[in-house]
This record gives C-alpha cells, structure tokens and sequence, in this order.
C-alpha cells in the first residue's frame, strides 16, 4: 500500500503544481488533506477499530460465492487474526477448499485483508487483516488497499 500511496501522492503533487502555481500554502494544505483521507483506513485498521461484526461482512464483500452466507468470527488477535465459520448455502467453483486464499473487502470497497480455508467443505477459515494477509501470502502488497467495486470470482 505504502507504493500505491506514494503514486498517489506524486500524482496529487503534479496535478496541485500545475493548478496553484504560486499558492504553495494551499498545495501543501491539499496534498496533506489527501494523504490523511488515504491513510485514516489504514489507521483505523492498525488501531483495532475493526469490529468483529466488519471482519464477518467483509468475507462475502471479497468473494462471490459467500455472498448470502452468515459468516461468524472470533478474534484470535484483535484487529489482526480472526477464526471464522461459515453458516448458509454456497456453491464454489473450486471443489477442494482446503487451502484456498480468498480477499476480504471493507465497507469502502477495498481490500483490507485476506483468509484461509481451513476445511475442504469451505464452512472454516483463517482471516487475517492488513499487512498480516499479505505476510501470510494471501493477498499481495500491491492488492491490499485496492478498490474492488463487486465481491471476486474464481
């Protein structure tokens, strides 16, 4: 995330240049007001202001097939790691879940953490958030933090 935020600030930098040309008070009020709205998520997350009720919404958030399903968690390591079951009916494309890696998606649409399937059946995972799913190798570096507008498929 720390790259992605980076371009964004460059980004944000060049197109503040170019509309307030010798306002550079106010370019550095915009550009910082930016950067506090990117990183008051990540913030949040790192404060363990994430509910285990948000961990539980944000499985089918991230995945197609537990949209329906009532997901239910318990905190291993608040605002970290998370054991959570699945009640309802799904159907997944994939036969053997054991093992399987799926994103998880916050309120705002992004990408905030990932799981792990713990049972062939799908019914139990390992979820974690933040910087941790991606030290588990569930998501990338690159996709936490990424607008994802509709739950993945396959």
């Amino acid at each position: 995330m720390t790259g992605r935020l980076m371009s964004i600030g460059d980004d944000l930098e060049r197109a503040t240049q170019q509309d307030l040309r010798g306002r550079r008070r106010r370019r550095r009020v915009l550009t910082g007001a930016a950067c506090a709205a990117l990183l008051a998520p990540g913030a949040a997350l790192a404060g363990g202001l994430l509910s285990t009720e948000d961990v539980e919404q944000s499985l089918p958030r991230g995945t197609k097939f537990l949209v329906g399903t009532s997901p239910q968690c318990e905190v291993v390591r608040e605002g970290v790691e998370y054991h959570c079951t699945i009640e309802g009916e799904f159907q997944s494309e994939i036969a053997d879940l054991k093992g399987t890696v799926e994103p998880t998606v916050d309120a705002t649409k992004h990408v905030n953490g990932g799981c792990r399937s713990l049972r062939s059946d799908g019914r139990e995972w390992r979820c974690y958030i933040g910087r941790e799913a991606v030290r588990q190798e569930i998501i990338g570096p690159d996709f936490l933090g990424d607008y994802a507008p509709a739950p993945g498929v396959g």
